[in-house]
């Protein structure tokens, strides 16, 4: 593998400058001109920017329909949470007694296949 040397500092920036380069003058800033300061009065005005012209106003029909869309929202929303403040409890009540009648039904349906089987087995006794 070959290796790249890498020149150090002193081999890239001439150090301690030697007499024959001499050193290169600082430029000294140049004043502004009074009259090409701006004052706290003045203003610089930036060029007009072009615009599109302003969309057409709306005809009666556009502006009916939009404000129609907009109320069928609101009244949509306010449906809805009136009718599940109102639905809410009422279908709580209808659920729990369809739970109370299932399980009346379930007991009743229950006692009788055990007394069913009951009889038949004391019926199996008795044939013994």
């Amino acid at each position: 593998m070959k290796y790249k040397v890498v020149p150090t500092l002193s081999e890239v920036v001439n150090w301690p400058p030697t007499p024959s380069a001499a050193p290169e003058p600082i430029p000294a800033p140049t004043p502004t001109p009074v009259s090409q300061v701006s004052s706290p009065g003045s203003e610089i005005k930036a060029p007009p920017l072009v615009t599109s012209p302003p969309p057409p106003m709306p005809s009666v029909e556009q502006l009916s329909q939009r404000v129609m869309a907009d109320l069928q929202k609101q009244i949509d929303l306010m449906l809805e949470q009136r009718l599940r403040e109102i639905l809410t409890p009422l279908l709580q009540r209808s659920a729990d007694s369809l739970v109370r009648d299932a399980r009346s039904q379930l007991a009743t349906t229950l006692s009788e296949l055990v007394t069913r089987a009951v009889a038949q087995e004391l019926a199996r006794m008795t044939q013994r």
